[in-house]
């Protein structure tokens, strides 16, 4: 696919998730036992669930629980790994060194152990998705900061800027459309959409982990539902026979959207 169209996607994928968000209801609507396990044709657009409520509302939920911290994890890794290359750039060696510190110490940590400590600190009624996500982007920021320094040591680093700061360019326009926009771009945006993955998909493991136990999740308030519900109640359909096939599959659809945009933000930002 060619840049424009990979791009106009991935602004497609991101404007189907943003209105769930923006229209997730606070609470499930009032069930209808007669619309229980409703198929798609009876109760559109998705089905309903074992009390006739509607699938759409599970999804809806699930994109404001996920969306907007997986963004900021993904800008936050984003920011980081443009400092990251910007300082190889600089050429500053008690900067890299003070960096490089810090990234052996954060690279050395087990992520899910510091994840469940951090969560277990989030009092359970101000529980939310957002702080753990950026406990994650932090955690995986020394992976995304080595390699834009990488590919900022391979341009030549400060030899770079002196060269082009020879020529009468700005610094501005050195670092910010040189090394950032023409360069550091394809490394920083693949990083971030890795993260924006990582996120969604950690959300979906301990939501569903505590739908199996009949716990509180540590990603959203109880009144809200996770995509999670959706794979759980899908997932019954093959275990336990039950009829709920329809909720398999727009769970892993979703799952799909957000995949999808990810991978078509990557190619859209390419190396040339």
């Amino acid at each position: 696919m060619s840049r424009m169209g990979t791009g106009i996607g991935a602004a497609v994928a991101l404007a189907v998730l943003v209105v769930l968000a923006l229209t997730a209801p606070e609470h499930l609507a009032e069930g209808n036992r007669e619309l229980a396990f409703a198929r798609p044709a009876a109760l559109p657009p998705f089905g309903g669930d074992q009390l006739g409520r509607p699938l759409l509302q599970y999804a809806q939920q699930g994109a404001r629980v996920v969306l907007g911290p997986a963004i900021a994890a993904a800008i936050l890794v984003g920011v980081l790994s443009t400092m990251g290359g910007l300082v190889r750039c600089v050429g500053d060696r008690r900067v890299e060194s003070v960096i490089q510190g810090f990234s052996e110490v954060l690279g050395a940590l087990p992520r899910m152990v510091v994840l469940l400590v951090a969560a277990l600190l989030i009092p359970s009624g101000e529980r939310s998705l957002l702080p753990l996500a950026l406990v994650w982007a932090i955690l995986a920021a020394p992976g995304a900061v080595d390699e834009a320094a990488a590919v900022a040591e391979r341009l030549g680093g400060a030899r770079f800027v002196e060269a082009l700061r020879a020529h009468g360019f700005s610094r501005a326009r050195v670092f910010l459309y040189h090394i950032v926009l023409l360069n550091l771009r394809p490394v920083v945006v693949r990083q971030s959409s890795e993260v924006l993955l990582q996120v969604t998909f950690l959300e979906l493991g301990l939501s569903y982990l505590a739908v199996q136990d009949s716990q509180s999740s540590f990603t959203h308030s109880d009144s809200l539902k996770s995509w999670a519900d959706l794979l759980y109640m899908g997932y019954t359909s093959i275990g336990l026979g039950m009829p709920t096939g329809h909720a398999l599959w727009l769970g892993l659809g979703l799952v799909a959207v957000v995949t999808t945009m990810a991978k078509l933000t990557t190619s859209m930002v390419r190396a040339r």
